[in-house]
């Protein structure tokens, strides 16, 4: 079921009094919650997450036992009855390592975000296999099936978590009814967002505000249901799971109530701080004597940091280019083969510094296109008041410039390939925000030229959870977070992310 923002049939409530209407969508939700047996999806996610761990465990056991022989059937047995005794500890280190409660806390939670964790899970698991019996004196030669069942358990107990996540996506129980406190700007800019990604299964049930602002085009069926004092009753009424605080026009003492009105409703609660333009996603909370505290990461990288980055960026853009010569030696073809034309398209973009280098891209318009219009319409989408395109996203739709085998490259991004030439000359790394034309930094402010402190990437925050879905200011803004939030496990978690999001992407415009 699609959260996107298109029409949608208002339903009324049989209800005591409150108001008033709720799209479909948000009426079929309750209708299928009545009708089954329902669970919600905490419990749902901890409990398929726990299986596919203890699933994933178990099949590196088998395959660590066949592919190192072990010292004799008895002693086999012994070791498989060892191990399957252990899972209750193992279940126990994940959830200290917190593998089972991020699902319901975070809505865009993935399995690439566990993949550290895991990690350490299985690391830890296997020292205290191999350190364990040494300590007791006990003779043992698994050293070597040891090995194999760190990198199998590795390798598969992510993998059973992705379909597990999966699978639940597909249940009504992982569905999340929603109300935003404020219809506000931005209360309506969380709204939009919430509606542009229908994977993180949240359900856009309405706004609560005294005194709302006009809706914009695209959320104008979205409910709006009445006085915040009546929150707890709508909550309960409409099976409410997340309840996310915007600005509001009511007084800060009047939502701190409302907040601690919440607490027994078993519901999560969602802050939008009041600094949300500079706070990002790195950003970690400490205290004063109980006074919590948010604080912001250092914006510059320390010089090791930086070599670092660039020494995964040598690595990866040589080892791509090696993996993939064959796809850009057949994409060089059909280019030339499509329309008259070069096979690269080249452009003057800004880079770190503002420094300005040649960006390569295999050609997906007709030689010679003019980007007057592209000009006109960076400006129109600086605010984030900006109204959707034709196509239903904020990007500018060039049908007619654009050659077949073009678009067939722009929907899976493999017109990018040549930019880990780039990534190899030093003008571009492999994550960072995107490079920008001249002419775009005249509709810039101030704080968005931060995003020159790094260089340019061939993907990046913006590309891995907005793209174009967001405006023009706000993939800016994107960038600036980036910036500020940077580190090298940012970089790994949006590099793995990327291909999943391709394929998401290109799926949502089939």
């Amino acid at each position: 079921m699609s959260t996107g923002a298109t029409a949608r049939a208002l339903v009324s409530l049989p209800d005591v009094g409150l108001e008033r209407r709720v799209d479909a969508r948000t009426a079929e939700v309750l209708r299928r919650r009545r009708d089954a047996a329902f669970w919600r999806r905490g419990w749902v996610l901890r409990r398929a997450l726990l299986f596919a761990d203890v699933v994933g465990l178990t099949a590196a056991f088998a395959l660590a036992a066949v592919a190192v022989a072990g010292a004799g059937a008895v002693a086999g047995v012994y070791e498989a009855a060892a191990f399957a005794a252990s899972l209750p500890l193992w279940v126990v280190l994940a959830n200290l390592h917190g593998l089972y409660d991020r699902d319901d806390e975070r809505a865009n939670h993935t399995t690439v975000d566990d993949f550290v964790r895991v990690f350490h899970l299985v690391t830890t698991g296997v020292w205290l296999l191999f350190l364990v019996p040494l300590v007791l004196g006990v003779d043992t030669s698994a050293g070597g099936r040891l090995a194999v069942f760190w990198l199998a358990a590795v390798m598969l107990v992510p993998s059973g978590r992705a379909v597990a996540r999966a699978s639940c996506r597909k249940s009504v129980a992982y569905i999340q009814n929603t109300i935003i406190v404020g219809a506000g700007e931005i209360g309506q800019l969380i709204a939009r967002k919430l509606m542009q990604h229908p994977e993180y299964g949240l359900n856009l049930v309405g706004f609560v505000d005294t005194d709302p602002k006009e809706r914009r085009e695209e959320i104008a069926h979205v409910a709006l249901l009445g006085d915040p004092s009546r929150l707890p009753e709508m909550i309960k009424l409409l099976d409410v799971e997340r309840v996310v605080i915007a600005f509001s026009n009511e007084p800060e003492v009047a939502q701190v109530e409302l907040i601690r009105s919440l607490r027994d409703l078993d519901v999560q609660i969602d802050l939008v701080p009041r600094l949300f333009e500079i706070v990002g996603p790195n950003a970690a909370i400490h205290s004063v004597e109980g006074l919590p505290l948010v604080g912001l990461p250092a914006q510059r990288a320390a010089r090791s940091s930086r070599f670092l980055k660039r020494v995964v960026d040598v690595v990866g853009a040589s080892v791509a280019l090696v993996l993939t010569s064959p796809l850009i030696a057949f994409i060089a073809w059909r280019v030339r083969r499509d329309s008259p034309g070069p096979i690269l398209f080249r452009q003057a973009r800004l880079g770190m510094n503002m420094r300005e280098f040649t960006l390569l891209k295999f050609r997906t318009m007709y030689a010679d296109t003019s980007d007057d219009e592209h000009r006109e319409y960076i400006a129109q989408t600086m605010s984030s008041d900006a109204a959707l395109g034709g196509n239903g996203l904020y990007k500018l739709d060039r049908t007619k410039a654009v050659t077949p085998f073009g678009r067939w490259l722009r929907k899976t991004s493999l017109d990018e390939l040549p930019q880990l030439f780039n990534v190899l000359r030093g003008d571009m790394s492999l994550v960072g925000p995107r490079p920008c034309l001249a002419y775009e930094t005249e509709s810039f402010q101030p704080h968005q030229l931060e995003r020159f402190l790094v260089p340019a990437g061939i993907t990046g925050l913006w590309q891995v959870t907005a793209r174009a879905n967001s405006t023009f200011g706000e993939a800016l803004d994107l960038d600036v977070a980036y910036v500020r939030s940077w580190s090298l496990g940012l970089d790994l978690r949006l590099l793995l992310k990327t291909p999943f999001e391709v394929l998401r992407q290109r799926r949502s415009t089939a």
